[in-house]
């Protein structure tokens, strides 16, 4: 192999071989080599061998480059192998990287559908959000602005707890791509993105009036299933779908006790059957070979959606923004103002983490003013009297 001083003159003289190709390596720079061919083709690359003494090749470029910016691109590659780096391994790497879109379909949809309960929100925000905004775009290519900036603009159109929860499901699936060792994924772009405080935890407790109100507009529902499903949600503490979903096998009338076989948590959790939910479950209308607690008297098949219904009865019954789920929210607000424990009311309601059951830990004002009143009487004294007599005694004592 034939070692030259190479240069832009030398480049666009040398002659072509033959046949096959010829290589001429520079006197100067160490490594530096010019390819030609039969074919005419000219092209520049650095060899080298890399930490672990195997001959490595990168290529630089073809003959259309100038030979200073070759010259400075060798210089800078040779320094970098100098220091241990390996740069063909690195490209060969980058080639590797996937796009955001490769990564969501290939290895983070295929994972979270074998085990995580909402992968269908998953899939929902990615489809609709995220693979539209930055599919194409490599892994390494995502930066922390353009995220800051997407996230900032998506205010105007959605609520701030959607805005958040699609830069949280971002920095979920880098997390796993990190953890997997997939390449472009050693820096999370999403790291500093601060979320937006969403003070819009809901707080929507039945007063017993509202209570009685609503009996009434679901007896007069067309939907006949209506009467025992919403009672059963406020006496059961149970999400909506779970109640939806039941089936007889998972109720012990004798131990009074409901296994909700699959819950928000992916566990298995038992609610208590209380005597006046008993009760309604023994009068609920049953059919030959249907499982289900309270399906559809039509299908024999739970419920898909039972909005329609529930929209025209709180409607009917003047409480138009109470949801079911609030139904839940008021068995355990009527727990805690009946001096039942928040931990009592974790347990019923199935949460893992006490701070998820304060917010329904809701008291009424005659619940917090027999307390302070019942803490006055413990202190043994009739204060109030006291401060109250001495006051009067200086009115007098004034003139007044």
């Amino acid at each position: 192999m034939p070692v030259v001083t190479l240069s832009a003159e030398f480049v666009r003289n040398v002659v072509p071989p033959e046949k096959g190709k010829i290589d001429y390596y520079d006197s100067i720079i160490k490594g530096l080599i010019l390819e030609t061919r039969a074919n005419g083709g000219k092209t520049y690359s650095l060899r080298y061998r890399d930490p672990h003494g195997k001959q490595r090749q990168h290529k630089i470029g073809d003959a259309s480059l100038s030979f200073d910016r070759v010259k400075q691109t060798a210089i800078v590659l040779r320094s970098r192998v100098v220091l241990g780096e390996d740069p063909s391994l690195e490209r060969k790497t980058k080639r590797l990287i996937p796009t955001l879109a490769e990564f969501a379909a290939d290895r983070y949809m295929p994972f979270v559908k074998g085990y995580k309960k909402s992968w269908v929100s998953d899939d929902s925000y990615l489809r609709n959000h995220l693979i539209p905004k930055m599919g194409a775009l490599h892994l390494d290519e995502i930066k922390q602005e353009s995220i800051i900036d997407w996230h900032h603009g998506m205010r105007a159109k959605y609520a701030l707890a959607t805005c958040n929860r699609m830069v949280i499901l971002l920095r979920y699936m880098y997390n796993l791509a990190k953890k997997w060792k997939i390449p472009g994924a050693e820096n999370n772009p999403t790291a500093g993105v601060s979320l937006y405080e969403c003070n819009n935890a809901r707080e929507r407790f039945l007063t017993l009036e509202e209570t009685q109100r609503l009996r009434v507009a679901i007896a007069e529902s067309d939907n006949t299933q209506l009467q025992y499903i919403v009672p059963m949600l406020l006496l059961s503490g149970m999400r909506k779908q779970e109640l939806l979903r039941a089936q007889w096998q998972n109720v012990d009338t004798e131990r009074r006790t409901w296994k909700i076989p699959t819950t928000k948590t992916g566990k298995a959790r038992h609610v208590p059957i209380s005597l006046a939910l008993l009760a309604i479950l023994q009068s609920l209308p049953r059919w030959k070979d249907c499982p289900y607690v309270v399906p559809n008297p039509k299908t024999k098949l739970p419920y898909i959606s039972v909005f329609a219904s529930w929209n025209t009865a709180r409607k009917a019954a003047g409480l138009p923004e109470v949801r079911m789920h609030d139904l839940r929210h008021s068995m355990a607000s009527n727990m805690v103002n009946s001096g039942r424990s928040i931990y009592e009311v974790a347990k019923v309601l199935g949460h893992t983490q006490l701070k998820t059951s304060q917010r329904y830990s809701h008291l009424s004002q005659e619940t917090l003013l027999a307390a302070v009143d019942a803490s006055a009487n413990a202190a043994g004294s009739n204060w109030g009297t006291a401060q109250t007599a001495k006051a009067g005694d200086n009115l007098v004592l004034a003139g007044v």
